[in-house]
């Protein structure tokens, strides 16, 4: 069982996802079963009651009650499992155990921002202790996305003006992929991200000193691991190629034109304001998909972006 596992499903790293994965494989098993049997019983009675000659006619069969309340009883508790079994599955992926840690998750076109109790902010990579249940608290700051890691067996869909969560419980230390799997733009293919499962022990000192190894880092540096970090780069190239929104290729000090026509020096100012107010003027030819980082990137993260924008000449 655990090598047809292996090769359906991805591996199973939660404590929910032996009992999803049971279910899984009862309902193909059995339908496999069904289908194996049902297809035999067509071949051999076609064969047996073929017609031989014209002398051949099929007598009428008014009804059989054995067998009219076999196929209807059997499907019945075939149904009545299945309830049973995804209820209780749906039961305990909704009910989150008193000591779990929270996290807020905030989506927006096109990354994922996690934000920890200690004020810490991560974009596309969410660290987690394992053994030890995670809440995640989630939100969409512009359309709906979808929340959905694989290995954990967990999906949820995530919505502007709403919140929405969902539990889980990493049984080891080990890396999973974050997908979106609610259609939300151009780049949404690329609305990706990690989660990283660290012991106790190593979750908390990451915690302690999350951030802190920009402190000290060159602000060139930094702002070129920040525009990584941040995705970025999803949207601008750095090499002049056209993508959702301009590339950082030469933008520095370059005149650009806005959609109401007005033309603007990208500057210090002009840089700040498209980080943290990205909608307030647009450029000529591209469409207000930027998420706002307000909250997200400080003043000496803005600062570093822009020291490195300068280098790309």
């Amino acid at each position: 069982m655990n090598r047809f596992s292996d090769f359906m499903l991805p591996p199973a790293k939660s404590t929910t996802a032996e009992t999803t994965d049971a279910l899984f494989h009862f309902i193909n098993v059995t339908s496999l079963i069904f289908l194996v049997g049902i297809t035999i019983a067509i071949i051999f009675f076609s064969w047996k009651y073929r017609r031989r000659s014209d002398e051949d006619v099929t007598p009428v069969i008014s009804h059989n009650n054995k067998l009219e309340i076999t196929w209807s009883v059997i499907p019945l508790i075939l149904v009545m499992i299945v309830f049973g079994w995804g209820f209780t599955g749906y039961m305990n992926l909704i009910t989150t155990p008193d000591d779990a840690y929270e996290v807020r998750v905030v989506a927006k076109s096109w990354l994922w921002e996690f934000h920890y109790e200690t004020g810490f902010v991560s974009v596309n990579e969410l660290h987690v202790p394992a053994n030890r249940p995670v809440k995640l608290i989630m939100s969409s700051d512009d359309v709906i996305h979808s929340f959905f890691v694989p290995d954990y067996r967990v999906k949820r869909d995530v919505l502007p003006n709403r919140y929405t969560s969902l539990w889980f419980e990493v049984t080891e230390p080990g890396e999973s992929i974050v997908y979106c799997t609610e259609y939300c733009g151009t780049a949404h293919s690329n609305m990706l991200a990690t989660v990283f499962a660290h012991t106790q022990e190593d979750f908390d000192t990451w915690l302690e000193t999350a951030g802190s190894a920009d402190d000290d880092m060159d602000p060139v540096e930094l702002g070129e691991q920040l525009v990584t970090r941040n995705a970025c780069d999803t949207c601008h190239s750095t090499d002049g190629t056209r993508l959702q929104g301009p590339t950082f290729q030469g933008l520095w000090g370059s005149e650009r034109e806005m959609q109401d026509g007005e033309i603007v020096v990208v500057d210090e100012n002009y840089v700040r304001e498209s980080i943290l107010e990205p909608n307030a003027r647009i450029t000529k030819g591209y469409q207000p998909v930027m998420p706002s980082y307000a909250g997200t990137l400080n003043d000496r993260q803005i600062d570093a972006i822009i020291e490195y924008l300068k280098t790309l000449q």
